[in-house]
């Protein structure tokens, strides 16, 4: 049996636990260290650290304070290791944590983060899904039940000084072209949450005003939220420090392409089992800057989808040259209001997008002036016939449940 190096309470605050960090920084001190070739357990909890409560109100997700995540259970020093460096983890196994058998997803308040369709859906909402082994099902969304492919939403090593620095020069500066914004362009430092897991002294205070927040994937990984890292996969990290200083988080029991609803995927608490080697020099050798990755050899084996399209011309008319982000909101749009067809709220709907194992596509970028997304919806999910008939579609009775709704603040 793998030995488990880090774990965690979820009675307990994270900040609590030394073991855990929730920013990004070359002076996090390492949590415990292995050596190449060696396997071990990392346990986890979900990305908010426990605050999103197993209920039937948003009033969490409404509330949650986005200063405060990711919590990342880390980092793992790897002995060896040195800049330039690639650090290849292999997933062997990852699950939820025995006494936690569920997960969350939800929207977030357009005023607390927002999200891909926050237009559309500007209040806090959220479902609660239950976990019957792999497959999933949930009391707020009925009709549908689907096999979980869990994954690390969250995964990378620590950056070095300069690379840190490049980030929050870049960032801060594209927020300041709209400072305004809601929601921002990005987010900067933010020292009065911040949890620098081991560090302490003048170390912990410099994590604090500098440490990188963990919202979004960059050079060396981080929140990329790519489904198919799931059991089996195999990464290849470029290393910035000594030791690599490796850490995990933000578990998903399952997901569509693009977590469309940001509080999105079915956020869970968890563990994983990784194994981790070293190939030396392996940025140069393979011109790596950015991870690459193998997929999980086991996936859901879904193979009837109806496909939906969109086009770089937006809900309101305009016109956008070769815009993806465009095209696949108008994909996911167009599902959407398919499902609603059915007897599906918009929210309930949203939800389905967010949460089963829906394929994102980009299936055109050169015919201008439209590229053209696809979002591949697997009917299997579904308790009933989704498919177009010449009959028309058959109305389902979900008992008016909807996804609980908060009023914004």
């Amino acid at each position: 049996m793998a030995e488990t190096l880090i774990k965690v309470d979820l009675q307990d605050s994270p900040y609590n636990n030394p073991n855990i960090h929730n920013r990004w920084h070359p002076d996090i001190p390492m949590a415990c260290w292995v050596n190449p070739g060696d396997e071990f357990v990392l346990e986890t909890y979900d990305w908010t650290g426990g605050y999103i409560k197993n209920n039937d109100s948003a009033d969490d997700v409404r509330d949650v304070d986005l200063t405060t995540v990711h919590f990342l259970s880390g980092p793992v020093g790897v002995k060896g290791a040195e800049p330039g460096d690639l650090l290849v983890v292999d997933l062997l196994d990852v699950g939820a944590k025995p006494d936690s058998l569920w997960g969350f997803n939800g929207f977030f308040s357009k005023k607390n983060g927002g999200g891909f369709l926050t237009e559309h859906f500007p209040e806090a909402q959220k479902s609660i899904w239950d976990f019957h082994g792999l497959y999933t099902t949930s009391r707020h969304v009925p009709g549908v039940k689907f096999a979980g492919l869990i994954h690390p939403g969250l995964i990378g090593c620590l950056p070095d000084q300069k690379m840190l620095d490049m980030w929050n020069e870049r960032e801060v500066d594209f927020i300041a072209t709209q400072p305004e914004r809601v929601p921002p362009l990005a987010n900067p430092p933010f020292a009065s949450t911040a949890h620098a897991g081991k560090a302490s002294g003048a170390a912990k205070d410099k994590v604090a005003l500098e440490g990188a927040r963990t919202v979004p994937p960059r050079e060396h990984g981080g929140n990329c939220d790519i489904k198919d890292l799931s059991r089996g996969s195999k990464i290849f990290f470029p290393v910035y420090v000594d030791g690599a200083g490796l850490s995990v988080g933000d578990l998903h029991f399952s997901q569509g392409d693009g977590e469309i609803t940001f509080c999105g995927a079915i956020e869970m608490a968890g563990w994983v089992h990784m194994k981790v080697t070293l190939i030396k020099g392996g940025m140069a050798k393979y011109g790596i800057k950015n991870p690459i990755f193998k997929p999980s050899p086991i996936t859901p084996t879904y193979n009837d989808y109806l496909i939906f399209e969109g086009i770089s011309v937006d809900e309101y008319g305009k016109q956008h040259y070769l815009d993806v982000h465009v095209a696949y909101r108008q994909a996911c749009l167009n599902a959407i209001e398919y499902m609603t067809k059915f007897g599906y709220s918009k929210a309930q709907a949203y939800s389905i997008l967010g949460t089963a194992p829906v394929q994102g596509h980009i299936s055109g970028v050169v015919d201008i002036p439209n590229a053209c997304a696809t979002l591949w919806l697997p009917t299997q999910i579904f308790e009933f016939d989704i498919n177009p008939s010449a009959s028309g579609p058959v109305v389902q009775d979900f008992g008016g449940i909807d996804v609980p709704l908060s009023k914004d603040l």
